[in-house]
């Protein structure tokens, strides 16, 4: 029994046909059909109906089917050990950003950049989502890494965190509003339309919590994942956005003012992994690259 003939099997299984199949293995059909006869005729079961529009496992291609999978898995791990122990790592890993994350203090393409530079074998897979989301992927092993916020609650244990900015939350007016001081009460919030990230971001959470400990619920009026359109819907007075902590000059380049929230709401960013179960080495490469990268100067 071969790994290829394995491999074309699952092939089939996945792709629900023989035709799919060898367009993904670059094999013809009858060639295809061919080795899959050949792996039953050595197992001396058949392991597919081959009737109707898609083809269907029998009985005994379901019971065979998880360990022809592990035995692929097996194979493609014990590849990626040969190549640590070469200085070739190969594969795939997969990354989450949050929404911003992409800004200039965090130089997440040149991070990336210096990553396949190193490990030109290994492809990077990307997505975005909010930070609740990310987390739950990376322990599931969806993700390798993610940037995310944070809230004050514990972490989970089974995460490594690494904080790579943690900042003040600010709120954010129209340059032109008048009625506003040097900060501004957390109470004073209360009634107004704010504008923040959406729920499972860590500075809405942390928002939440300290509305409802100063007996209030946020009404939140406007949401976005991108930090920018928050601002721009400050600056036309839509109401008052919470965002992590602006420069003045950024903040006047949105057409807004910062004011600082009492008592004080922080807004923390962090590379998050799975600590207790890596996916091999390709992964591993990668949480020690972008760890290295994103370290405090």
């Amino acid at each position: 029994m071969e790994l290829r003939h394995l491999r074309y099997f699952v092939t089939i299984v996945d792709e629900g046909g023989f035709t799919r199949a060898a367009e993904r293995l670059h094999v013809t059909q009858p060639g295809l059909s061919a080795q899959l006869r050949q792996l039953e005729k050595e197992l001396g079961l058949p392991l597919l109906h081959r009737g109707g529009r898609r083809v269907t496992l029998t009985e005994a291609g379901a019971a065979v089917l998880p360990h022809a999978r592990a035995a692929l898995a097996a194979a493609e791990r014990a590849g990626q050990v040969a190549d640590e122990f070469t200085g070739l790592l190969r594969g795939q890993v997969r990354i989450g950003l949050i929404s911003g994350a992409t800004a200039d203090e965090f130089d997440v393409a040149g991070a990336l950049a210096g990553f396949h530079a190193a490990h030109p074998g290994i492809t990077i897979g990307l997505t975005e989502d909010i930070s609740a989301e990310m987390l739950a992927a990376v322990l599931r092993g969806e993700l390798d890494a993610a940037l995310v916020s944070l809230t004050s609650d514990p972490p989970d244990p089974r995460l490594g965190l690494q904080v790579v900015l943690d900042t003040p939350v600010v709120a954010a007016v129209a340059a032109h509003a008048e009625g506003y001081g040097a900060t501004l009460k957390v109470r004073a919030l209360r009634g107004e339309p704010l504008i923040c990230l959406p729920t499972g971001t860590g500075v809405r959470a942390e928002l939440e919590k300290a509305c409802a400990a100063a007996g209030f619920r946020a009404e939140v009026a406007f949401e976005a994942a991108a930090p920018p359109l928050l601002l721009r819907l400050a600056a036309r007075g839509f109401g008052i956005a919470v965002v992590p902590g602006l420069e003045p000059e950024e903040a006047a380049a949105f057409g807004v003012r910062a004011i600082p929230l009492v008592p004080e709401i922080r807004g923390r960013l962090a590379l998050a992994w799975n600590a207790e179960n890596s996916r091999g080495p390709a992964a591993a490469a990668l949480v020690t690259a972008l760890r290295a990268a994103f370290a405090p100067a």
